[in-house]
């Protein structure tokens, strides 16, 4: 069966999203509700999270994916996220979740971020900001069939860390056309900006055209 005729039977079923992350399983079940997918996680299946070696988001989130859905024998959908920094040479991108440690300790991760900026150009406010929030979605098929969809929203880095919302590097980032950060914004708002939400709207559109596809 090709991609396209998996795409247009995706509709209505079930889905595994690969991530033990309860914050970004309500992100995601949000995202995804135009699709009326039954969602569960990962975690809640008691699935090992794979070691992530790929060189870059996609193949990390394809590693992922993969994973899931050899194990669950179910659709899996994965995402491999992060922030690139300018000044940082595109850090922590691939390993930001790494830079939080194994406690995922965000605040920790941002603090290096500021650390690193500061060192570099003398102080953090007159360091180079510019920032994006990268994601690649990879879904795949107990087969080990995977495609992926890119999502990239830049901006900026503020700090001190300002919001309660969202998770991860939210709290110091600042997308380009607002003035709030991400972890200040509602997860409506925040969904007109992000990098996933734009990731999810490309794997949208790709099962339309295919549902349309096979109507034809």
């Amino acid at each position: 069966m090709t991609v396209r005729a998996r795409l247009a039977r995706l509709r209505g079923g079930r889905l595994v999203l690969a991530t033990h992350n309860p914050g970004k399983l309500r992100e995601f079940a949000a995202l995804l509700r135009p699709l009326d997918v039954e969602l569960v996680a990962a975690g809640e299946l008691g699935l090992p999270e794979p070691a992530e070696t790929g060189r870059d988001f996609a193949a990390n989130a394809r590693i992922k994916a993969r994973a899931a859905a050899r194990a669950s024998g179910l659709p899996a959908l994965a995402d491999d996220s992060g922030l690139a920094v300018t000044a940082l040479d595109g850090a922590p991108g691939v390993h930001s979740a790494r830079w939080a440690g194994p406690a995922r300790d965000f605040a920790r991760a941002m603090r290096r971020i500021h650390d690193a900026l500061a060192a570099r150009a003398g102080r953090f406010a007159d360091a180079d900001r510019r920032a994006a929030f990268v994601c690649v979605l990879a879904l795949a098929w107990p087969d080990g069939r995977a495609v992926t969809f890119e999502g990239r929203v830049a901006g900026e880095l503020v700090w001190p860390p300002r919001g309660r919302g969202g998770f991860g590097y939210d709290p110091v980032f600042v997308p380009c056309g607002d003035a709030r950060t991400f972890a200040e914004m509602s997860a409506e708002e925040k969904a007109r900006f992000s990098h996933r939400a734009k990731a999810v709207e490309a794997l949208l559109e790709a099962v339309r055209e295919a549902e349309a596809r096979a109507g034809d």
